[in-house]
């Protein structure tokens, strides 16, 4: 019984050290995002080669609607999305005479053509349509969605993959998802796109390895960040302007995780969510490798909360330029 009781309190003094090794190095390793432009970050180029300024989410919008698209490598599977999108939003704006909009594809330091690919349609729609943003280092998805978002002019702005596994007519969803929303305070909200309702067909598909992965990813979600919201990492979703300000200015993570980040600080500012079912499609060509990238998001989970905890990380807006 002796040898027990002492094997228990090693345990436990084990697992004490453990915890406070993490929590000093997720503190010490919490740098502030640095949000500083890259000279050739702040134009976007016109059909005639012009440099022209991108503008900032600070100020007043002059669009309905900005469509962000983060962009790595995908010149195969992009021009597939953007055909679908501009399509939608070209027979929308001649229903509603009303209505503008712009597409921002944010090349994330692709190594393919991705960025001609995206000028294409700047060319065929016009640079007040379609923009490109190519950014000189890659910075990660999130970094590629926090970037376009700060240069958009939308008065809503909707985040959306390059692999156009979301319907995007699902846009009209998303968009009662966040109509429904009552109070907004603030004018802030958010509607994320779901799919939670076909994880039942996923999980039959799935190895049992990959389930395991996918069940404990959503079990530190829960844990450590987002309470409510079943599926946090959807590509697929729509943000007041004020609610995107809000959250953009304070994110840091800038990997795969950012979604959770983002919807972390969302619920602590009290921001209303809606969560609404989209469709969805698996695209071949995902930059995820499961276990690795399922590994890396495990531990940004765990640092997320961490580093709010111990102060490292701050509720607060970064400077950009």
């Amino acid at each position: 019984m002796v040898c027990v009781c002492g094997i228990v309190e090693a345990l436990v003094a084990l697992a004490a050290l453990v915890f406070i090794v993490v929590l000093i190095l997720a503190h010490v390793t919490g740098g502030m995002v640095i949000l500083t432009r890259h000279e050739k970050e702040k134009y976007f180029l016109t059909p005639k080669g012009e440099k022209e300024p991108f503008p900032s989410l600070h100020d007043p919008h002059s669009r309905d609607l900005s469509v962000v698209i983060p962009a790595y490598n995908e010149e195969l599977r992009m021009p597939v999305m953007l055909d679908e999108a501009t399509e939608y939003l070209e027979n929308r704006q001649k229903k509603e005479s009303s209505f503008t909009y712009e597409v921002i594809v944010v090349d994330d330091g692709s190594e393919d053509k991705t960025t001609e690919v995206a000028l294409r349609y700047s060319r065929k729609y016009g640079s007040d349509k379609v923009r490109v943003l190519t950014l000189v280092n890659n910075r990660g998805k999130g970094g590629a969605v926090r970037m376009g978002t700060l240069s958009s002019r939308g008065k809503f702005i909707l985040m959306a993959d390059a692999d156009g596994a979301t319907k995007f007519c699902d846009i009209e969803k998303v968009e009662a998802g966040l109509n429904g929303l009552d109070p907004k305070p603030e004018n802030m909200a958010i509607s994320c796109g779901s799919r939670a309702h076909l994880e039942d067909v996923s999980v039959a598909q799935r190895s049992m390895f990959r389930t395991f992965l996918m069940y404990g990813f959503h079990f530190l979600v829960w844990f450590f960040c987002v309470r409510g919201i079943k599926d946090t990492q959807c590509g697929f979703k729509l943000f007041t302007r004020e609610a995107a300000l809000k959250t953009f200015s304070c994110l840091h993570v800038e990997r795969w995780a950012f979604d959770v980040e983002l919807l972390y600080i969302a619920q602590c500012f009290k921001i209303p969510i809606a969560e609404v079912a989209v469709n969805w499609t698996e695209i071949e060509g995902s930059k995820l490798v499961p276990f690795w990238s399922w590994l890396q998001m495990g531990r940004d989970l765990v640092f997320i909360r961490l580093r709010y905890l111990t102060g490292a990380w701050k509720l607060q807006s970064h400077k950009s330029d």
